[in-house]
């Protein structure tokens, strides 16, 4: 039975097909895309194999010498015109989105969209300035060039699926390379949408393809394949696990931006006000955010106030449908990660934590914001990543204290200091394992600052020239001193 290769929603029309070498290529097998938001059938998506990453891969690697001479403004022309174009679709794209991963639709239109519009923007331009100072060794001039390195696998997630992508999709094109996207199973329609709004931009057939897939056979195809030169994906870490051992057999590099624990200390010098609203927002789409800081560590002179403030706060929360702008809170992803939710909360209780707010599960795919007390360190309601709105809450006497707690997990993505105490600030900074740390603000993030984590949390650091050192080969070419004709 053919199955029809578009989807409807909302009146925006999205191919499901893959987008491979400039062509809608179909497949023989789909998956069901079902919205978080009511469980309703999105689409039916063409389900990729080896033989659809093989052609993706072909199509890119044939593209890619004439991408790769392109010349930066150029280039850069046509990451701008993309830009535009998802300015101009700004609205269709929140939409989809919204429809497809269920997080807020307001959030969408006022931030998500109008920053992956951004991403190309900011490294368009920051291709255009990428240089390096000539420098002399002995008379000698270095001059360091960044070649395109080639087809590159980019493999993205389900919880921000085009702001994700585009931060990996936009340097990789701007570096001169050629790209195949994977989005997740989960949340592949912006995907489609984008490959639309690039071809109508004027990137040649080939530089971007897109392929869908479900389970992991079309990703071992990609990531295994020896014409592929960068692989980037962000991801859970037995996910990455498995791509590194399958690109170990062709020394593939690969930027893994990975799970989070991250912590969030409250000391007594600290504005109440803001280390509570800085708590609360941790709970933002639904929870699903890599660098949220759901470890709250709060000095015990203050925890009692904290809580209740937090608790009167928290309370406040609207949870529903994603699309009405009253909401504050909207569904998780799917049902599967619904129970795995669940599963660490009722664990967590049973084993003694407390649920201060929350706990359970609510009607549909919706969980009820949760704040856990009474927990271990050692527990695994606080050594594992739920990546649902459920935090836990701490103590600690000393700096000392709320630095070991801190540190005392696998991960190290990002962390959050509340103080009013600048000295304090910087000293504790400075002893926090993660590739991000927040003084009294969070997820504000800077295109040309690095990106990235620390032990379990992810290699390598993407964001601004450390985004082109990785997607290109960095090459110093040496010149001898003028008259080294003569003395050959």
């Amino acid at each position: 039975m053919t199955r029809d290769p578009e989807a409807v929603i909302a009146g925006v029309t999205v191919d499901t097909r893959h987008w491979i070498g400039g062509e809608r290529v179909a497949s023989t097998e789909t998956f069901t895309d079902i919205s978080p938001i009511d469980g309703s059938v999105l689409g039916e998506i063409a389900r990729g194999t080896a033989m659809e990453a093989a052609a993706a891969v072909a199509a890119a690697k044939a593209a890619f010498p004439g991408w790769a001479a392109t010349s930066r403004a150029e280039r850069a022309r046509i990451l701008h015109a993309i830009a535009d174009g998802v300015e101009k679709r700004l609205e269709d794209l929140a939409i989809v989105e919204t429809c497809d991963n269920g997080a807020l639709l307001r959030s969408h239109r006022r931030g998500v969209m109008p920053r992956v519009a951004h991403n190309f923007r900011f490294f368009a331009d920051w291709l255009l300035k990428l240089d390096h100072e000539d420098f002399e060794t002995r008379g000698h001039t270095n001059h360091v060039n960044w070649d395109p390195a080639g087809p590159c696998v980019l493999i993205t997630p389900w919880n921000a699926p085009l702001m994700l992508a585009t931060w990996k999709v936009a340097p990789a094109l701007a570096a001169g390379n050629t790209v195949i996207l994977k989005p997740a199973e989960w949340s592949p329609l912006t995907a489609s949408l984008l490959a639309d709004i690039a071809t109508e931009a004027g990137l040649p057939a080939g530089v971007l393809n897109v392929v869908q897939g479900y389970g992991s056979e079309i990703g071992d195809a990609l990531t295994s394949h020896p014409d592929v030169r960068r692989i980037s994906f962000t991801g859970s870490v037995p996910t990455a696990k498995r791509i590194s051992a399958s690109a170990a057999a062709n020394l593939t590099p690969l930027s893994l931006e990975l799970g989070g624990k991250s912590p969030l200390l409250v000391f007594t010098d600290a504005d109440l006000d803001l280390a509570v609203d800085l708590a609360v927002e941790q709970y933002d789409n639904a929870g699903q955010v890599c660098l949220a800081g759901t470890r709250l560590l709060v000095q015990e002179p203050i925890v009692e106030e904290f809580t209740r403030r937090f608790v009167e706060k928290a309370s406040a929360l609207k949870q529903g449908d994603p699309r009405d702008e009253a909401t504050d809170i909207g569904p998780n992803i799917h049902t599967r990660q619904l129970e795995k939710i669940d599963g660490f909360v009722q664990r967590a209780l049973a084993a003694g934590a407390r649920a201060v707010i929350g706990g359970h599960r609510k009607d549909g795919q919706y969980y009820a914001p949760t704040l856990l007390t009474d927990v271990a360190q050692d527990s695994e309601i606080v050594q594992e990543e739920v990546f649902g709105p459920v935090l836990t809450l701490q103590t600690f006497t000393t700096e000392e204290e709320a630095v070991r707690l801190a540190n005392g997990t696998r991960f190290g993505l990002a962390a959050t200091v509340a103080t009013g105490d600048p000295e304090r600030a910087e000293r504790v900074s400075g002893q926090l394992v993660a590739g991000t740390v927040w003084i009294n603000c969070f997820f504000v993030r800077d295109l040309q600052a690095p990106f990235g984590g620390s032990r379990l949390s992810g290699v390598g650091r993407e964001g601004g020239t450390w985004s082109f050192d990785f997607y290109c080969d960095v090459k110093n070419t040496v010149t001898a001193p003028k008259g080294w004709q003569d003395h050959g």
